[in-house]
């Protein structure tokens, strides 16, 4: 008769293995919206935990004398996981940004919808520049980098090897900052063009005092804004594309810093 044999320091390692996997994975876009039941994020999570039981071949770490010990590991192993997921949030965020100073520049940033992923509401165009980078970030299979950085965050931090430094809040405040250059950088064209048909039309508002100018605007910022939009798709999906699939690294060297 086989009989299934589970010692404590395993039964460990798989928890500390999970709650890391999951403090990661419900913080990456997709899987953080409301609209997928937490049941379904649980089965992942735990799923993907048994696949990686067997892959990443860490040696059962021995049991917590007391229960702080085994508290501050937890948090360790959440604080991990929440801030590589939050490097990805991050991405999306300043691609998000990106749409809604195009909709403030063409008069659409009191047309909103209701976003899935955070049950909010965003312009139309920021949803669909939010939509067309995560379609980027499927097809190029940058997902699998990510994952990628999370099988060798193991061998990087082993359980209860956190630490914070001053490197790591360095780096994440400038990832932060990166937020607001994504944004600039994926909405240039469209915000410059935006800008100088503003100027434009400022000026012919000058020299012809008797044309109503705002009556004008408004359509001209909606044509221009969707012709520069339809043509700069192709820079933009070259953009993203270089962007998402350099993610997986920039996981890996915050880990190294938290590993430090």
């Amino acid at each position: 008769m086989t009989t299934l044999s589970i010692s404590l320091p395993q039964i460990q390692l798989f928890l500390f293995i999970f709650v890391r996997v999951s403090a990661m994975t419900l913080m990456v876009p997709v899987f953080d919206s409301r609209n997928i039941p937490t049941t379904f994020k649980i089965g992942l999570c735990f799923t993907i935990t048994l696949v990686l039981y067997p892959i990443v071949k860490l040696e059962p770490v021995s049991p917590a004398p007391s229960l702080v010990p085994f508290v501050i590991g937890i948090a360790g192993e959440i604080l991990i996981g929440v801030i590589s997921g939050y490097l990805i949030r991050l991405v999306f965020t300043g691609i998000q940004l990106a749409g809604e100073l195009v909709a403030f520049q063409m008069g659409f940033s009191v047309a909103n919808v209701i976003d899935p992923m955070s049950s909010t509401q965003v312009p139309v165009i920021s949803q669909m520049i939010y939509m067309f980078a995560l379609l980027i970030f499927l097809t190029t299979n940058a997902h699998h980098w990510v994952i990628r950085a999370l099988v060798e965050s193991f061998t990087l931090i082993p359980p209860f090897g956190f630490h914070s430094s001053g490197n790591l809040m360095a780096r994440l405040t400038q990832a932060a900052g990166d937020m607001f250059v994504i944004a600039v950088r994926a909405g240039s064209p469209v915000i410059v063009a935006l800008l100088l048909v503003s100027l434009g039309l400022g000026l012919v508002g000058r020299t012809v005092p008797q044309m109503n100018v705002f009556m004008v605007a408004t359509p001209v910022n909606i044509l221009i804004g969707f012709l520069f939009l339809s043509l700069s798709l192709p820079m933009m999906m070259t953009f993203l594309s270089q962007l998402l699939n350099g993610l997986g690294k920039e996981i890996v060297q915050i880990m190294k810093l938290m590993g430090q």
